[in-house]
């Protein structure tokens, strides 16, 4: 296949459904609904003695139904994605989402039986039966069994989050929502004020190459969020204390953010080696934010001017489609021949939809149907450098699911820490080829760039979690007031940027803006996880070259399998100390000197 004469287009779904209008589709979903039926009836099969073979059986039955589920529903995703403006695509949408929950629910029987319908002796023995892919998984489910409740009890929790957390974040999100902004701006004399009543707009201006615009866009923005703060923060001290009466008194968890770490299957020794590595690499941003400085000509960055571009005047050069696919399939080719072929598959298979057009869902994603499927990838590609990083994020996403393709579907999906290891890394990949072709000017902007987004997905991210730590200990342990939170929220900013950004009082308000703390408790590591794991694993290929590259698609063909300690460690590394993320903070800090090194003498 010529792939340097690629045009954008479209993707093709017929490999997954040919007519979702015709009678093969209604088959093949009666043939869903009759097996759903078949495994209900098996529930008395059920027993604390059942052997190991007949359980893998059934979890096979399992499998297969949500295979089948997962090809009627990923079709109807993303035939709507592509256009999501037909009113049949969103009522088909509809329709198998309706089917998927109603069989996962007659489904679940299942699930709750071997988390709590067995005892550890006989859980052991069926884990110990199965084959190896298995095992962790299932181990999990125990792990996070043991801090379920009685049945009983489930029930009134599951009743009460409905008017209780649940309840409190959907105000919170209805408030938030519902803000209008104004924005002050002096043009010469004149004051000019605008008016906002989209967030996402006003929150765009805070990248303008205007500083006062900048400035202006932040004041406005939390000027609304300190105005509302006293519902605001009593909404998230009442979560967190629900969190942790729930987490801590009721399920018996060590702490609050022991909750989130077993969820994603990491042991705390490991998620605080790494939030105490990012936390004594604080310097290696400042210094960054020193250079921002010089190269903005200011004398001291302003917490204002953080995400500032350093230059307007980029040089706008346009990638042809063919162009950006054969410079990302020979970025992945010079690193494996292996991994270029399963990325040259999802083009030769029609499997991306690139084109730009009317009604299409924005923004990327790539999406895997199932193990067996090649997966599929939506772009909105324009023709700019970002656009042929975006491709090569996404196609890391595939490569990642491809490798894992051998795997049993159940854990075949790799866990949340591991999920963006392929895609960044790709990315680095490329942008290593694209900056030996650039221009001095060009490099150091696509620098600055890199630089930016480190610092957005790991420190920032890491400070944030450091903030909630606090934040649930405060209040649940000396029922800290809101403008205690705030407080504490200073300290944390003042750690973290030290004395090289001046950071104005607003910014102290920024805690009640921050959705996750909110939505998801501690989750914002996650970031800071994966983006830091694949700064320390680039690190390990440029120190080891080819060698490095079996590792590391071992890594990536696990899956779901294994626990992520356990996984890496086979490989070498060791993400429960800190010495292994500190390698991640080395490369960062040579991307700072190589910017430095760029800057006119």
């Amino acid at each position: 296949m010529n792939f340097a004469a690629l045009k954008a287009g479209p993707w093709d779904l017929s490999g997954l459904v040919r007519n979702p209008a015709g009678a093969e589709f209604e088959q093949f979903l009666a043939s869903i609904e009759s097996k759903v039926k078949a495994f209900e009836e098996k529930r008395a099969a059920l027993r604390q003695d059942m052997p190991a073979s007949e359980f893998e059986a059934m979890l096979h039955e399992l499998e297969g139904i949500y295979e089948k589920l997962s090809v009627a529903s990923g079709y109807a995703h993303l035939r709507y994605y592509a256009d999501t403006s037909s009113n049949e695509a969103s009522a088909l949408v509809t329709r198998m989402d309706k089917m998927s929950a109603e069989a996962g629910n007659r489904l679940l029987f299942f699930d709750l039986w071997f988390k709590k319908g067995l005892d550890e002796q006989d859980a052991a023995r069926i884990i110990d039966g199965m084959p190896v892919v298995y095992r962790e998984y299932l181990r999990h489910k125990r792990l996070v069994a043991k801090h379920a409740l009685t049945e009983p009890e489930e029930r009134i929790i599951n009743t009460l989050e409905v008017t209780g957390t649940g309840a409190l974040v959907k105000i919170y999100d209805k408030m938030t929502s519902g803000f209008e902004f104004e924005m002050s701006l002096k043009r010469g004399k004149k004051t000019v004020v605008k008016k906002f009543d989209n967030k996402e707009k006003l929150v765009s201006l805070v990248r303008s190459a205007n500083p006062a615009e900048r400035e202006a866009a932040y004041r406005a923005l939390f000027a609304v969020y300190k105005k509302n703060s006293g519902v605001l923060g009593e909404i998230y001290q009442n979560i967190v204390v629900e969190w942790r009466n729930e987490g801590m008194s009721m399920r018996g968890y060590r702490s609050p953010a022991s909750v989130r770490n077993v969820a994603n299957n990491l042991d705390d020794q490991t998620v605080e080696a790494l939030l105490s590595a990012c936390r004594k690499n604080s310097r290696v941003f400042q210094e960054y934010f020193r250079e921002k400085a010089r190269l903005l000509d200011m004398k001291k960055l302003r917490r204002f001017d953080l995400y500032a571009p350093i230059s307007t005047s980029r040089s706008g050069k346009k990638f042809a489609y063919g162009k950006a696919a054969t410079t990302v399939l020979d970025t992945f080719g010079d690193f494996s021949p292996h991994v270029r072929g399963l990325a040259e598959r999802v083009f030769s298979e029609r499997h991306v939809d690139s084109a730009m057009r009317r009604g299409k869902r924005g923004g990327a994603f790539c999406h895997t149907v199932s193990p067996s499927i090649t997966p599929y990838v939506l772009l909105n590609f324009d023709g700019r450098t970002r656009d042929v990083s975006t491709l090569a994020h996404e196609f890391g996403h595939a490569i990642h699911s491809m490798l894992a393709a051998k795997l049993p579907i159940t854990v075949s999906h790799a866990p949340l820490p591991l999920a963006e290891t392929a895609s960044v890394f790709s990315e680095m990949l490329l942008n290593e080829r694209l900056m030996a072709k650039m221009s001095k000017k060009e490099r150091q902007l696509l620098l600055a760039e890199q630089i930016d987004d480190m610092y957005a997905t790991i420190m920032r991210q890491a400070y944030f979690t450091l903030f909630e730590i606090d934040a649930h200990a405060a209040i649940g342990e000396k029922n800290a007031t809101i403008d205690q939170l705030t407080e504490i929220y200073s300290r944390n900013l003042n750690e973290q940027f030290g004395d090289s950004v001046a950071v104005s009082s607003e910014f102290s308000w920024e805690w009640i803006y921050i959705p996750h703390f909110y939505h998801t408790p501690f989750y914002c590591y996650a970031y800071s996880f994966g983006n830091l794991l694949v700064l320390s694993l680039y690190q390990q290929y440029r120190l080891q070259g080819e060698p490095f590259v079996p590792r590391y698609l071992d890594i990536l063909a696990a899956g779901g399998s294994r626990k992520p300690e356990e996984l890496l460690k086979e490989s070498g590394l060791d993400i429960t100390k800190e010495e292994f993320w500190q390698q991640g903070f080395d490369l960062v800090s040579e991307k700072i000197q190589q910017l430095k090194g760029l800057a006119p003498k």
